[in-house]
């Protein structure tokens, strides 16, 4: 789009690629606090294409989508990354999850049921489900801390923003930890398996998995971090 004197037009491919800045908010949500409003995000990603239009040249052999795509989700990361969106509180909650699950799986020899995950927590069912809601922050970066056996200050956030694209090492343990993680969610239950394929295959936001399945976007929440949850129990031992 350009203007009457040849020059790109901002304003109209600003309007043009709204839907994707929406798009990519809500679809990050899922990884989100209840706290952080999609508003905010969506603010911050048309910041993130503003400068898209500013920095892409189209000699560089890269689609402008994908070029805007990777700019709009980095100015939404380093906005995360200047709030500590994760509180203590619900990463300890994340893990004591992880610690009943892998006891369960241990205990029964096969994947626990979400009322034996309560119990075990010594929660009601409805309280679990609450809880599975309050946790989904630390989804943001799941699976971070499995790449690496030993743990370090620096965040997931740093480590994924960095080229490592030139790093042997990087891609070797790359690969174990996708082939590791593909199947794992083999082992998932079946609904979970399909929250997994729709958000992250798919790339369908809560609403859409949602009507898809029938259920609330805050029950899609709670099977999302849940599938998390299981993942991150099962990846800890590899």
């Amino acid at each position: 789009m350009y203007t009457a004197k040849g020059q790109l037009d901002r304003n109209a491919m600003i309007r043009q690629y709204q839907p994707l800045v929406r798009k990519l908010a809500h679809h990050m949500m899922a990884k989100l606090p209840p706290s952080v409003e999609v508003d905010d995000l969506i603010q911050v990603g048309l910041i993130g294409l503003a400068d898209a239009l500013s920095r892409y040249e189209a000699a560089q052999g890269v689609q402008f989508e994908t070029f805007a795509s990777q700019r709009i989700k980095g100015a939404m990361l380093d906005e995360l990354r200047e709030n500590d969106w994760m509180s203590r509180g619900s990463r300890k909650s994340q893990k004591d999850i992880e610690v009943a699950m892998r006891k369960l799986e241990h205990r029964l020899g096969r994947t626990p049921a979400e009322s034996e995950i309560a119990n075990e927590l010594g929660m009601n069912l409805t309280d679990y489900q609450s809880l599975l809601g309050k946790v989904r922050g630390t989804q943001l970066v799941y699976l971070e801390d499995m790449s690496r056996k030993d743990e370090d200050d620096d965040t997931f956030l740093d480590r994924h923003v960095a080229d490592t694209d030139a790093d042997p090492l990087h891609i070797l343990r790359d690969q174990r930890l996708k082939a590791s993680l593909v199947t794992a969610i083999k082992t998932l239950p079946e609904r979970e398996q399909y929250v997994m394929s729709m958000y992250y295959e798919q790339e369908m936001n809560l609403k859409e998995i949602a009507a898809v399945l029938d259920i609330t976007e805050s029950r899609v929440c709670q099977l999302h971090s849940q599938s998390i949850a299981r993942l991150r129990a099962k990846m800890r031992a590899h």
